[in-house]
């Protein structure tokens, strides 16, 4: 990572998160009045060990965005959370956690993210006023393009990462170039080399489309004779890139473009919420959904649970439950979308769609781990064909599995798609759900999904 090249920057990413909720609970015990025995000094092990490793793969100030306060915020409170967690199991499991009294374990989990949030800011906000020129690090860019604009206003918005863009090199013509990157062209790409040698500049960022490899091979033949750090910045946006990331095989470096959200680390979290939240409220439903059962069984001739053929994680077909709602349960080759005053909807159905109470059983999908709380929603077999070649990236939103409730859903797009438009639609935002996911984002679209059903919209 470019920000790794500051040690001071590098000590704060990686010790200062652990160590601070080390003196946290020190500080904790002593208020409380408690002598420091060797539980302590294993609960401390134990939180070190734990709070590096999942810090660590969240990767917190890893990435600019980590200067957004909002955005750390969010990342701070996730990571705590997990620490907790994982904390809390290994003291049901093994007997520990009766080890220590409530009030300083209180204390602790209260104090611990407040002060991991400021001491943070503080850091940032004492290296950012200590950075003189000696820490500056000079940059060009070649290529002034979409990839090269971005770039340079990335990096301006972050000026504690203490790199300088002097300017662009780029072959073409100004009014080919971007209108902000246009005025700071300070040559072509032939002169590159020898400015970089006769001001030792430290970075170059080669941000040439992908068609223009001969010449970007050329150019780093060129770079060889000098000392500057090279990157290249291929132009994957262009492409509707989905969770980018480098990553290596080998030791042979790789590119991803287009990769699940819950890859690695994040799959282990998705999963452990959805088992949680997925056993919470079905204990807490069971009740409603048995007199929900019966409604059915009254209301029309048929079976209470209808089963449908949907695609899921990786475009495989699954088996998604749903309340009965219509006198018929169709599953072929070609399959009608409920409308509006739909008279294969029963009146009790009715009800059921309009408070979406009729997805209920599909907690049990998540349990059984073939479906998430909350993802893009599972269409039926016969919707996904035809969709599939009529909305472009339609099928990357089976890169994870079906959500019960998602991004679209809460954005008014329930319900009928009677239109190519509308379904493209929803599709952008579920694959936007997919490109930024967090777990607090998760809850957020749980908790509006409360307020849609209330409002009774677009459900029929």
């Amino acid at each position: 990572m470019i920000l790794d090249d500051s040690p001071a920057l590098a000590f704060v990413r990686r010790m200062l998160d652990p160590c601070l909720l080390l003196s946290v609970l020190y500080l904790s015990i002593v208020v409380n009045g408690q002598f420091f025995s060797g539980s302590y000094l294993l609960l401390m092990i134990l939180v070190f060990l734990v709070s590096t490793f999942v810090y660590n793969q969240m990767e917190i100030s890893s990435s600019p965005r980590c200067w957004k306060i909002r955005q750390y915020s969010k990342d701070i409170l996730v990571g705590w959370a997990i620490t907790v967690a994982i904390l809390v199991l290994i003291g049901k499991t093994t007997g520990l956690g009766a080890e220590y009294p409530p009030d300083v374990l209180i204390l602790w989990v209260l104090l611990a993210p407040i002060a991991l949030f400021f001491t943070r800011i503080f850091a940032v906000q004492l290296l950012g006023k200590n950075k003189g020129a000696a820490d500056t690090r000079t940059a060009v860019i070649i290529a002034s393009n979409d990839a090269g604009s971005r770039l340079y206003s990335r990096i301006a918005e972050h000026p504690i990462t203490g790199i300088d863009v002097v300017g662009f090199f780029d072959d073409r013509d100004k009014n080919r170039q971007t209108a902000d990157a246009a005025p700071h062209c300070i040559g072509t790409v032939n002169e590159v080399a020898a400015y970089v040698k006769a001001h030792r500049t430290n970075l170059i960022f080669i941000c040439m489309p992908m068609v223009a490899q001969p010449r970007v091979v050329s150019l780093l033949e060129e770079l060889k004779d000098t000392t500057a750090s090279i990157y290249f910045v291929p132009d994957i946006e262009n492409f509707g890139f989905m969770q980018a990331r480098v990553d290596d095989f080998d030791g042979m470096p790789l590119v991803g473009i287009c990769e699940s959200p819950f890859a690695g680390f994040n799959g282990v979290i998705k999963r452990c919420s959805d088992i949680v939240l997925a056993a919470i409220i079905q204990l807490l439903l069971l009740p409603v959904m048995l007199v929900i059962a019966i409604g059915v069984k009254l209301s029309s001739p048929g079976p209470v649970i209808f089963a449908q053929r949907r695609y899921g994680l990786g475009g495989e077909e699954i088996i998604v439950y749903k309340f009965r709602s219509m006198t018929v349960c169709e599953d072929g080759g070609q399959i009608m979308q409920a409308k509006k005053s739909d008279p294969r909807v029963t009146k009790f159905g009715a009800f059921l769609r309009k408070t979406s109470l009729d997805e209920l059983p599909q907690f049990f999908n998540v349990l059984q781990g073939r479906m998430s709380i909350v993802g893009p929603r599972p269409h039926a077999v016969a919707h996904n064909e035809l969709y599939r070649g009529l909305i472009k990236g339609y099928m990357l939103r089976h890169k994870v599995k079906p959500g019960i409730t998602g991004w679209a859903q809460v954005n008014g797009l329930r319900g009928e798609t009677d239109s190519v438009e509308k379904m493209r639609a929803r599709v952008e935002f579920d694959l936007d759900y997919l490109r930024h996911w967090s777990l607090l984002w998760d809850l957020q679209i749980i908790a509006q999904t409360f307020v849609e059903v209330l409002k009774r919209r677009n459900a029929y």
